[in-house]
């Protein structure tokens, strides 16, 4: 598995994802900047995800569903705030209805992509979620988000092509 660190701060409600992958930064950009790879990571396993809209500008808005297994869909909405590529990216991020409308009833948070080349070649990824307030950050692993992005990362090498890191 590609990810080296999931990291839970209550304190300053954060959840910090890190990952390493052996190819070059932008063929991992690619993950995030097209659709259809996105498709293919973002979200557990069990839980695929369909992008429905993606414009990764500052203001663009990424839609997505996930389906679960019993075909239960789950949406989520990106509002883009800066993008820097192939190193950086930061949006706030939140449930949306059934008509992928943003919920009113559930918290935001704000997830910041960094990409960096480390000595010895390769690219790591660092995804940090930033909850505003305690309770989304209770909220967040109560739902757990933190394995689900876990496993989600984990699914990246695959879509690489590069082998499974044990």
């Amino acid at each position: 598995m590609p990810v080296i660190s999931t990291v839970k701060d209550a304190q300053a409600r954060t959840l910090t994802i890190t990952a390493r992958f052996d190819a070059p930064i932008g063929r991992v950009w690619q993950v995030w900047s097209d659709p259809r790879q996105l498709e293919s990571w973002w979200g557990p396993p069990t839980y695929p995800a369909t992008v429905t809209e993606h414009d990764l500008t500052p203001g663009g808005t990424v839609a997505y569903a996930m389906t679960g297994p019993e075909g239960d869909r789950h949406g989520g909405w990106w509002r883009v705030r800066a993008v820097d590529p192939p190193h950086a990216l930061e949006f706030e991020s939140g449930v949306a209805d059934a008509d992928g409308n943003p919920s009113q009833d559930t918290p935001t948070g704000v997830i910041r992509v960094a990409l960096s080349e480390p000595a010895g070649g390769g690219t790591q990824m660092v995804i940090t979620t930033t909850c505003a307030s305690d309770e989304a950050m209770e909220w967040l692993l109560a739902t757990g988000t933190d394995v689900g992005m876990t496993a989600a990362a984990g699914q990246i090498d695959a879509l690489l092509g590069l082998p499974a890191q044990a």
